[in-house]
């Protein structure tokens, strides 16, 4: 009976090109958009991914996200060093600021401070230089694509001099990054120049956060509590830290609410396609649905027919669509390079079941008019 299904299915081309279409699209759309976000939520904690070699975070109890930047005082990193199970503790400084390039133009930046004996957080994927040359003064470390926001056209080099708070900085090495959510240049530099390169604040504190490595055996996660208890100030891991941060865009951003309003577009406008046109290819094959039914077939019989079909064209729609979005996100990606696109497992999971929904939706309208059919209609003039 499987292979009298798919007969009746391929039968009429343009019915069966359009329900693989509807699915097709709904597949790429889900797929698509579900990719474009989990990239931007991936971008939201880049800062986390991009420091390595160290266990726990340390920060203000009030902060809610990795871009929350509120100073803690320069005595905390000696509390948190003194917790039984940190191996080592620095400091890192995290901000904004403005830099003004030779042609006259200011341009915003992320400015890192590392720690001056240890450079501890440095970035570990060098094109040009060498993380040592921070030790050079007045010297900074650019990301690769900062480094063409501030320069166009120009070919990556070092030596390139520019100036933030009336101090002059110049770039001895170039770096690759992951793209961040605010899209802005990251220079790195040492702790000590990243308090020269910003104004004095009102309190002085220029430190928001103190990076902790957990001793060879001490878990993570227990040291982190135990710094917390012991400090009074808030301690994550990494995963813990990237968590709250997109706890934080999901929660208090629209993001969410403007990806998923598309995808239940998708979800919708897909059913809509493959229902109507399955339910007209249904009708228009009930006599041989009744065919089969005078000779014996019984009802669930026919269910099992009409599932297949769906779950044939929907498998189809499946591979196309979401091969379209993985081909969209490879060329996008390559010709906009801001573009957050990131496909993991979950979302072609998330796009599968979604597919098995719209056709068991599908399915479901065309088995009502199958089941109610009379067997007699075959010796009728029509349906």
């Amino acid at each position: 009976m499987t292979w009298i299904a798919l007969k009746m299915l391929m039968g009429d081309r343009s019915k069966y090109f359009a329900i693989v279409f509807g699915v097709s699209f709904a597949c790429f759309l889900i797929a698509e958009q579900s990719a474009i976000f989990c990239g931007v939520m991936l971008r939201t904690v880049s800062p986390i991914r991009d420091t390595h070699g160290i266990d726990i975070w340390v920060m203000n109890s009030n902060v809610r996200y990795v871009d929350d930047l509120k100073p803690i005082s320069d005595d905390d990193l000696y509390r948190v060093r003194s917790v039984p199970g940190v191996d080592w503790a620095v400091s890192l400084y995290r901000g904004q600021g403005q830099v003004q390039l030779a042609s006259g133009v200011y341009q915003g930046v992320i400015l890192m401070g590392l720690d001056d004996a240890s450079l501890t957080g440095a970035p570990v994927h060098m094109l040009m230089g060498r993380i040592g040359d921070l030790q050079i003064p007045d010297s900074i470390l650019v990301d690769e694509a900062g480094f063409h926001q501030m320069w166009p056209g120009e070919p990556v080099r070092t030596g390139k001099v520019i100036e933030m708070n009336q101090r002059r900085a110049v770039v001895v090495g170039v770096y690759r990054a992951a793209q961040t959510f605010m899209t802005m240049p990251i220079i790195y530099t040492r702790f000590s120049q990243a308090t020269l390169f910003v104004p004095p604040t009102p309190t002085g504190r220029l430190t928001p956060f103190v990076l902790a490595k957990a001793r060879p055996g001490t878990d993570p996660e227990d040291l982190a509590r135990r710094i917390q208890a012991r400090t009074g100030l808030k301690a994550l891991t990494n995963e813990g830290f990237a968590n709250l941060t997109m706890g934080y865009y999901l929660g208090h951003t629209g993001i969410p609410l403007n990806f998923g309003t598309t995808v239940v577009l998708a979800f919708l406008v897909g059913t809509a396609i493959a229902g109507q046109t399955f339910y007209l290819f249904t009708v228009e094959n009930l006599k041989q649905f009744g065919t089969l039914k005078a000779m014996g077939m019984s009802d669930r019989r026919v269910v099992v027919m009409i599932l297949t079909q769906g779950l044939v064209v929907g498998g189809i729609g499946y591979g196309i669509g979401v091969g379209l979005a993985t081909v969209y996100g490879i060329f996008a990606q390559r010709a906009l390079p801001l573009l957050a696109f990131f496909l993991p497992w979950q979302v072609l999971a998330l796009t599968a079941a979604a597919m098995i929904v719209i056709v068991l939706l599908a399915s479901l309208v065309s088995i009502r008019r199958a089941l109610v059919l009379e067997p007699a209609v075959v010796f009728q003039g029509g349906a």
